[in-house]
């Protein structure tokens, strides 16, 4: 704490110069002073020669010299408090009931004690004498006991059965801390997109499902029920089952997997066993409310669990100096019972204090490069710069030419459409490239020279430029589409045949058949390309095989592929309801396959990747690609015309028109009221008044960080209260040994007079 900084702060000056002084070894007449002391066994006199007493004696003297009148009043004041608290009885001792025995059982898990000293102590505490609560305080306190036990079973079962725990286990125990993290970032995609479903059944699918309506076609002319029939009894494609199930064409298209089949109409029905009135069910209020309500939820969540991990990576990051204490003394779990488990805790540790060191080797190399090979590593970082930016024009280029390609022959003849590879061409070069490009951006970051931590920012910030402008080049082809006049009809009879009637379904299968190409590519990478590679790698002894078999287990990669396809759930959730529930069905699926590739065609790689800063990059690159996907789709509802043939929204304008209409028909105090929600009159006062709170909690924030440092330095202050008592012990002992043996020469030489003076 002696070394540091040249300028401290003013508040940390009075800990600085009593810490000074607690280095030296001897006090001038300390010696002699602790010796008397301990001789009178005077505990009060002891104690202000501790060194963090000194350090109070100092800053108060200070501050009295600056107010000293103040001062001596408070110090008269306190003086005579203490003298009057100090007479009366203490009445502390021997009030120990069942409660507070109970409490101080429960405080014994946390003592830093061996385990036989904390049985001692329990069955101390069980044995004492204690007084019996009676009446209301006995019965609060059993409560309280059933659940403190009820919840610590409950934590018990919850833990047992969470999923793919053991899993996760030898995952951390092969590859460490940052790669299990992956896994548990896509368990918690899962029940994201699981909660996500659970309101488009419950609200979307359910109601489609149980209820029916009764609308008949009287003219065809300009009725959007005549319009919706015929495209309901239309079939467009003469294909085979598997196909249509594979591209959402022909039946597929027809049923409650996409837009087009969602009523416009208010269901109304009756119970006749609870309630004679009839009730009412708006789905094209719930279309657009169900959507609202899961991007809410998403946001929430993802903003939360971000909070969070952000929070771990600052409590880290603040204890660098006792990480590897902790990792040794603290890492371990006595709770481990078997070898299996023993040796994947000892691979876990391994690894993670690995990490650890590789940081600080870097840290190391950094410091000791010279000018000339800073020059040239900045320049090797401008021309691969360069070359990836090459590369994502590249790729942009080439989606972009395939997928004319594909359209210009599936216009060639409309029953064209049911050919597999014009459909897909488009989804598998999107897929392709998002395989072998990060392979080229992983291969390339090695040249760059940067931090574990900041080669996954770096990686994963270029290929999420990858991925995000092949979908925006596919995106843009799909607007151009739908907003082309001459391919998109009004109205057709039941026995014309067009492809963008209902333009919104379009849009669906589109990022339907996106969602299965890219699953797909990932289940045939997996084990028909590095499956094969791996056992190469295993069973051979030529090097150059052994290269082009091994594989790391690249996180970067992975996590992008989990992300793109959660992006694209939530961008065609819209225009797909049934996308949430096959991206469940994908997370759970595909965890597997990544657990495979993990432990059976990966090897652990060399760059070591942390857990903590591991979560907070997974959440902030997940918050890019949800807002990303949120913004297609409220352009759509925003601008685009829906389908007249389909969908909810059939006779409206656009989607948000809807909305403003559905908003005219609320109670006149409601809308008064969001209306002054958006006036100056109310905007004005509630800024002001986030502007106070955010200004309160900065306060609080940096009095409790004045408060950390002063604990700290306190804490410094009671370890050398300890070296300083023990020095003193040791001076008092050599002193005390030192009088022993005077006294006993003086004894010896007592009897030796004594004798001869009796001889004589």
């Amino acid at each position: 704490m002696s070394g540091g900084k040249n300028k401290r702060s003013k508040r940390h000056e009075g800990w600085e110069e009593a810490g000074g002084e607690f280095y030296q070894e001897l006090y001038p007449g300390g010696e002699q002073e602790l010796f008397d002391n301990l001789q009178r066994a005077d505990a009060a006199k002891l104690a202000t020669l501790l060194p963090s007493k000194q350090a109070r004696t100092t800053t108060s003297k200070r501050a009295r010299s600056q107010n000293e009148r103040r001062q001596s009043t408070f110090a008269r004041t306190t003086q005579s408090r203490d003298i009057h608290l100090s007479m009366l009885p203490d009445l502390s001792e021997n009030l120990s009931n069942e409660e507070r025995t109970w409490e101080e059982i429960m405080q014994i898990k946390a003592m830093p004690v061996p385990m036989n000293q904390k049985r001692e102590i329990k069955s101390r505490l069980q044995n004492a004498t204690k007084l019996r609560l009676q009446g209301l305080e006995q019965l609060q306190w059993r409560q309280r006991k059933a659940l403190h036990r009820f919840r610590i079973r409950f934590g018990e079962i919850v833990g047992k059965l969470e999923l793919w725990q053991s899993s996760l286990r030898e995952i951390e125990g092969k590859f460490g801390t940052g790669v299990v993290s992956y896994f548990l970032f896509l368990r918690w995609l899962l029940f994201l997109n699981l909660a996500i479903s659970v309101f488009v059944i419950l609200f979307l699918i359910l109601p489609t499902v149980l209820l029916h309506e009764n609308l008949e076609c009287e003219q065809f002319e300009n009725s959007t029920i005549c319009c919706s029939q015929a495209y309901l009894q239309r079939n467009l494609t003469t294909s085979n089952v598997v196909l249509d199930l594979i591209q959402g064409t022909g039946w597929m298209e027809r049923t409650i997997l996409f837009y087009g089949v969602y009523s416009d109409q208010i269901y109304t029905y009756y119970l006749k066993n609870l309630w004679d009135a009839g009730m009412y069910y708006n789905m094209p209020l719930a279309y657009i409310l169900i959507p609202i309500t899961w991007t809410l939820f998403s946001l929430i969540a993802i903003v939360k669990t971000a909070a969070k991990g952000f929070k771990e990576r600052l409590v880290e990051n603040e204890g660098q100096f006792y990480m590897y204490c902790n990792l040794v003394f603290g890492g371990w779990d006595f709770c481990i019972h078997n070898d299996k488990s023993a040796k994947i805790k000892h691979k876990a540790l391994y690894n993670e204090i690995k990490g650890c060191l590789e940081e600080e080797r870097y840290k190391e190399e950094k410091q000791s490069r010279t000018r000339e090979r800073q020059i040239l590593m900045h320049l090797m970082r401008i021309l691969i710069n360069f070359l990836v930016f090459a590369i994502l024009i590249g790729s942009g280029i080439l989606i972009y030419q395939i997928f004319n390609l594909a359209m210009d022959k599936l216009n060639e003849e409309f029953f064209a459409e049911n050919v597999f590879e014009n459909q897909f061409l488009p989804f598998i070069t999107i897929g392709v490239l998002n395989i072998f490009i990060p392979e080229i951006f992983g291969y390339l970051i090695k040249f760059e020279t940067y931090t574990p931590a900041n080669a996954i920012i770096i990686t994963l910030l270029r290929t999420v430029l990858l991925r995000l402008s092949s979908l925006a080049v596919l995106l843009s082809q799909i607007y151009l589409q739908i907003t082309d006049p001459s391919r998109n009809e009004k109205c057709l009879e039941p026995d014309e045949e067009f492809r963008h009637e209902c333009w919104e379904t379009y849009v669906g299968q589109q990022l339907y058949k996106l969602v299965l190409t890219d699953f797909a590519l990932q289940f045939v990478m997996t084990f028909f390309i590095n499956l094969p590679r791996a056992f190469i790698a295993r069973h051979s002894n030529s090097r150059c095989l052994k290269i082009i078999g091994t594989q790391d287990f690249y996180l970067p990669k992975h996590v992008l592929d989990i992300v793109y396809i959660q992006t694209i759930v939530w961008m065609g959730a819209f225009f797909c309801p049934f996308l949430p529930i096959i991206g469940t069905i994908f997370c759970f699926l595909i965890f597997y396959i990544k657990k495979f590739a993990c432990l059976m065609n990966c090897t652990p790689s060399p760059i070591v990747y942390k857990a903590s800063k591991s979560k907070s990059l997974f959440m902030s690159v997940l918050l890019l690609g949800f807002v990303i996907s949120i913004l297609p789709v409220a352009y759509s509802v925003a601008e685009i015309e829906p389908s007249i043939n389909c969908g909810p929204f059939r006779r409206y304008e656009t989607v948000w028109s809807f909305v403003v209409e559905t908003f005219k028909a609320f109670p006149f105090l409601i809308r008064e009221f969001v209306f002054l929600i958006g006036t100056s009159t109310f905007a004005v006062p509630a800024f002001a008044i986030l502007l106070f709170f955010l200004y309160y909690y900065w306060a609080v924030a940096a009095a409790n960080r004045h408060m950390v440092e002063v604990l700290k330095n306190q804490l410094v202050l009671e370890g050398h209260d300890k070296q300083f008592l023990l020095n003193r012990l040791s001076a008092f002992i050599r002193q005390h040994q030192k009088r022993c043996e005077r006294r006993n020469r003086a004894s010896f030489a007592d009897d030796d007079s004594s004798i001869q003076h009796s001889s004589r």
